[in-house]
This record gives C-alpha cells, structure tokens and sequence, in this order.
C-alpha cells in the first residue's frame, strides 16, 4: 500500500467516523433523550433541527468526501467489469453502493421534511399539535433509518476490507 492510499484510507475512515458516528448520536442518544424530557414538543423539536443543522455543517461534506474517496480506492481493486458481477468482492460493492444511494435518498427527504420554513413555523408557533406529532415521527423513522443504512454500509466495508 502506498503512502497516497494510506492517506486516502484514513480520511475515508475518519469521514465515516464523523458520519456514522454522529448519526448514531443523534439516532441513539439526542432523539430519545428530547423524547423523555418534559419541554415542549415545540422546543424539542426546535432543538433537534438546530442540532441536526448544525452537524450537517460537517457531516455533508464527509458524506460527499466519503464518497470520492470510496469510488477512489473501488477503482484501485476494480481492473475490469468482470470483477464486479464474478466475484463476492464485487457484489459487496455493488450492495455498498445501493445502500449508499438508499442512504442519500434518506438524507434529502430528511432535510426536506425539516426545511427551514417547518423550522420557522416550530419557533412561531404556528404549527398544530397534529403536525407536530407527524413531524416528530418523521423525524424519529428518518433517524432511525440513517442509523441503520449507515451500520449496514459499515458492515459491507468490513467485508470489503478483509475481501471474503
């Protein structure tokens, strides 16, 4: 392995930290504590946009460098077409990247689902109790969802690694 692929591995793994990591914190840890606190649905909710905006300062760019750098090091190992539907290492790949889509699907219906007019509405109080509730669960399966995607992706890339 050469020094530019060590590089280029290390950032790919560091933007998967970021990514899944802070994923996992706001699936895992930040929506289920806000659910259990006696604030305002309003202001829990108001605070998990805020939040899921702020780390999507830098959770999109890993996303988009997660990408580059793992079409990157696929073309290293992919010589020809044949590889990619003959061989295990192939369909792994070809999984990786169907979740990896399924997993930018996700991220666009959730920052559409919590665009900045729904988040104005939350803070002025302009939104029923109904729309609250449907967002929240929007929310929550959304969440849920990138966790779970983002997990599985992290599981093709180990069987990738280790090339079964």
């Amino acid at each position: 392995m050469t020094m530019e692929q060590v590089v280029v591995t290390w950032i790919h793994l560091l933007c998967a930290s970021i990514w899944v990591g802070g994923s996992i914190f706001l699936g895992l840890v930040l929506a289920p504590l806000l659910k259990k606190m006696s604030f305002p649905i309003e202001e829990r909710l108001n605070l998990m946009i805020k939040t899921g905006r702020r780390f999507n300062k830098i959770a999109l760019p890993a996303l988009i460098i997660l990408i580059a750098t793992g079409i990157y090091n696929s073309h290293l190992v992919l010589q020809s077409n044949e590889i990619l539907f003959s061989t295990s290492y192939g369909v792994f790949l070809i999984t990786k990247i169907i979740l990896v889509i399924a997993l930018i699907v996700t991220f666009v219906i959730h920052i559409r689902v919590f665009n900045k007019n729904i988040e104005e509405k939350i803070a002025a109080k302009r939104i029923t109790d109904s729309e609250l509730q449907k967002l929240t669960k929007k929310g929550m399966i959304l969440g849920e969802t990138t966790v779970v995607i983002s997990v599985a992706v992290l599981f093709f890339a180990a069987l990738l690694d280790v090339g079964i």
